[in-house]
């Protein structure tokens, strides 16, 4: 919906109010500007639910879009933490260095300091670990709950695996992987759907030349975009295996073959 600015002003308004306590409405214009954005951001987030509630109207003000995004939010934040705390008793680092901060010391702050009333559309964390998705778009509460289902369904394949191999798949990636920005996921994969293509068992963590110029003769033998259907089957059927036929998984997973794809086309040794 496309609100005019005469019914916007006004909730912008009775939120400067709030924010200095009522005792008056004059704010910088960063402050309004802010404010502004935390109103359109609310019913942006309002749009998107459409609850019943908002549904169930047939023109519906900006101030009833706004309350509804605001409660909207609120209930963004409830249902975040509640995952966060779901996730943390099992939570495995593989101890990677910028996903230990993120988890363990970004997302508790922004719990601690996100501002549901006057600043719902920032985001606080750079949140550095990369996940698998791309989230571009998503700001303030909804990109935190996007980046911890990532950080979920994550966990949920690498805990299929025992920790130590995990850890030895990375340090064969990288020795220095503790400092690595790389996604944990990706470097397995791709170690994983090396290993199918070299027809080598899983059991093995490390390939040998010969391995590698298997691979190599292998992806060479086809084009980019059959290797990529090659490699989403791959994933397809470690996923069935491993994880029971998850399809939020499997296609959460996919999204990173394209790549893996293009680095097992140039794999050297």
């Amino acid at each position: 919906m496309n609100y005019e600015m005469e019914e916007l002003l006004p909730i912008v308004s009775r939120l400067a109010e709030k924010y200095t306590g009522n005792e008056s409405t004059s704010i910088s214009y960063e402050k309004a500007q802010q404010l502004m954005e935390a109103v359109l951001y609310c019913i942006r987030v309002a749009e998107e639910g459409k609850s019943d509630a908002v549904s169930a109207l047939q023109r519906v003000s900006a101030r009833q879009m706004y309350e509804a995004g605001l409660v909207a939010v609120e209930q963004k934040v409830k249902e975040t933490l509640t995952l966060y705390n779901r996730i943390l008793p099992e939570f495995c680092s593989y101890k990677i260095r910028c996903l230990e901060d993120t988890f363990f010391k970004g997302l508790p702050e922004f719990f601690r300091w996100y501002d549901i009333r006057f600043a719902p559309q920032e985001t606080i964390l750079t949140l550095d670990y990369p996940v698998l998705r791309d989230l571009p778009a998503c700001r303030g509460i909804q990109k935190i709950q996007a980046y911890l289902e990532c950080i979920c369904l994550e966990q949920d394949f690498l805990r299929t695996f025992p920790e130590e191999y995990v850890q030895r798949v990375l340090f064969l990636y990288d020795p220095e992987y503790r400092d690595s920005l790389d996604n944990i996921c990706e470097v397995l994969l791709m170690a994983l759907t090396g290993h199918v293509l070299a027809e080598k068992p899983f059991t093995e963590p490390e390939l040998t030349e010969a391995d590698y110029k298997r691979i190599q003769s292998r992806s060479a033998d086809m084009e980019l975009p059959e290797l990529n259907r090659y490699l989403i089957k791959a994933v397809q059927a470690l996923v069935d295996e491993w994880c029971g036929e998850n399809t939020r998984l499997f296609e959460y997973l996919s999204q990173a073959v394209e790549h893996i794809a293009v680095r097992l086309k140039n794999i050297s040794f």
